[in-house]
């Protein structure tokens, strides 16, 4: 592929596989608003690092600009785009809805228009195991039907498969969504329960413990996630000769199109996931225990027979051996004292870094 397009290039999946993807040689244009949804420093030292290499080039641009989007696309000859722009957070989802018509649903319009009329030869795009909402078989498949989201943030990524499936069917585009299992790893999200853990421990302040604890989640390293995301990029979906309208299969289709869930097969108590972030830091978590919050779940587990079969490649990286290499960034990025053995050689005494969050 002589040059892609990774939307949301500044977060955390899309600096990861951006800089993956450039250093297997790739041209890579990168594109992403840089909107304040959470600390605007770190996604600009992502773009810092990926901008060291010749053959990625910067489009700060908002999916929903319809303009700007079709002049993007006709400016370039994307072989293949990725979609990981969105608003993200199932929380956030609930304080302001309105954000996430516009970029989820109004930007993804847009990436798929840019797509027919350009000649794209396969798009792949964020979905999220949110859409799997009120099931409680499990593991989760792609195979069985996610019509029960409950979350307007969960709502608005079973939409874009709908929309993606209707773009395939209508015009021949080959679209694959990847639905995302609670990703984790360095240069992660602030907003996250890694990074909310560990800051709270750090500081001696309490963390908010859902559900009371009894929560499970497929938690996902990343560099396990930007490994299937390339090789499903790979691999063009076509037609499932096997596809029957009277038995239809939400997984795949007539048209050129697929579901993969990709997570690591292996769901985790959250308490065990605790355990493992104040193994890593040296210290105690202090625990407030909550109810389960409007929006959860309160378990996921991911299916990933077919990335197997497709694709040949499960996610394998260890919650204990993930939580550690994410330690170590952050006690590095945030220049913080090391606590644990585990980080030796980050064991001296510095500044934390102090970071700003541009009004913009």
């Amino acid at each position: 592929m002589r040059k892609l397009l990774v939307t949301g290039a500044a977060g955390f999946i899309g600096f990861h596989l951006c800089k993956r993807l450039l250093e297997d040689g790739k041209t890579v244009v990168g594109l992403d608003n840089l909107n304040p949804y959470y600390d605007v420093q770190l996604k600009k030292d992502r773009l810092n690092r990926l901008k060291s290499f010749d053959k990625f080039h910067f489009v700060r641009l908002d999916l929903s600009n319809r303009k700007g989007m079709e002049n993007l696309f006709a400016e370039n000859g994307f072989e293949c785009v990725v979609n990981l722009a969105a608003q993200a957070g199932v929380r956030y989802s609930l304080k302001n809805p309105h954000a996430y018509i516009q970029s989820n649903l109004v930007g993804f319009l847009n990436i798929l228009e840019g797509c027919r009329h350009n000649k794209v030869k396969h798009l792949g795009f964020a979905s999220s195991s949110s859409v799997y909402g009120l099931n409680t078989k499990m593991p989760f498949s792609m195979h069985d039907s996610v019509d029960h989201p409950v979350s307007l943030y969960a709502a608005t990524k079973k939409a874009n498969e709908l929309m993606a499936h209707s773009y395939s069917y209508l015009y021949a585009l080959p679209t694959t969504g990847l639905r995302f299992f609670t990703v984790y790893g360095p240069w992660g999200r602030p907003d996250m329960a890694l990074f909310l853990f560990t800051r709270a421990i750090l500081t001696g302040e309490s963390i908010q413990v859902f559900n009371h604890g009894n929560m499970e989640r497929d938690f996902t390293y990343i560099d396990d996630v930007t490994e299937g995301v390339v090789r499903i990029m790979d691999k063009v979906p076509t037609e499932n000769a096997a596809w029957k309208s009277e038995k239809p299969d939400p997984g795949t289709s007539k048209a050129p199109y697929r579901i993969y869930n990709i997570g690591n097969n292996r769901p985790v108590k959250l308490m065990d996931f605790i355990a493992a972030i104040e193994e890593a830091l040296g210290q105690k978590a202090v625990k407030e225990f909550l109810p389960l919050q409007l929006g959860d779940v309160a378990k996921t587990y991911a299916d990933v027979d077919d990335l197997i079969r497709d694709v040949g490649f499960k996610p394998s990286t260890s919650i204990n051996s993930g939580i550690r290499k994410f330690v170590e960034w952050y006690l590095a990025y945030y220049k913080i004292r090391a606590l644990s053995p585990i980080c030796p050689h980050l064991s001296h005494f510095v500044q934390r870094r102090q970071t700003e969050q541009p009004n913009e």
